[in-house]
């Protein structure tokens, strides 16, 4: 058998072997990375009720306080638990245009963090009403118009009063009249 010469026959089953098992390699790989990749997403994307190991608690906790230094200085949404109220006397400013004939009359309150903040505010009402004159007479209608607009406008009013404060901080900001002509 090892001086017989190899027949057409035999040469064509070698060819068809390599290539059969070259495919099912191919096939296997695939199947290997999809499941891969599925396993991979179930666990990135899956659900998150499980207790966390000591390390991510760590991340998490780092994460959390992060989260809740950015909140403190948002407006708050808890409407449950109301803080001290300090109320604005109206303000009537003009707003942005072109024809200089748009004016607004707004009245607001500012929920304060803490009723230690109340002398503060005292102190620095002259300087709080110049920051809400000012913002709210760069806007234009159209910017104030629109329920997203009341809220930026609230939340850049917000972030601007609690720059300037050190005693505590305001935490919402209450429109109660707010008219446009």
């Amino acid at each position: 058998m090892a001086g017989k010469k190899p027949e057409d026959g035999d040469i064509v089953v070698e060819k068809k072997s390599k290539k059969n098992t070259v495919l099912i390699i191919v096939i296997a790989l695939l199947v290997i990375l999809l499941l891969g990749g599925g396993l991979a997403a179930f666990f990135l994307l899956g659900s998150h009720d499980e207790q966390p190991t000591a390390h991510e608690a760590g991340d998490t906790t780092r994460q959390e306080a992060k989260i809740e230094k950015k909140k403190s200085s948002k407006k708050s949404t808890d409407h449950l638990v109301i803080g001290p109220m300090y109320p604005m006397t109206q303000f009537v400013v003009n707003l942005l245009s072109e024809s200089g004939n748009r004016y607004l009359k707004v009245a607001i309150d500012l929920e304060l963090s803490d009723i230690k903040l109340q002398p503060e505010m005292d102190h620095k009402k002259s300087l709080i009403r110049d920051i809400i004159i000012r913002t709210f007479s760069s806007k234009t209608f159209e910017e104030i118009s629109t329920l997203k607009g009341k809220d930026k406008l609230k939340d850049e009013v917000l972030d601007k009063i609690n720059e300037n404060l050190s005693d505590g901080q305001v935490k919402n900001i209450y429109f109660t009249d707010f008219v446009v002509q």
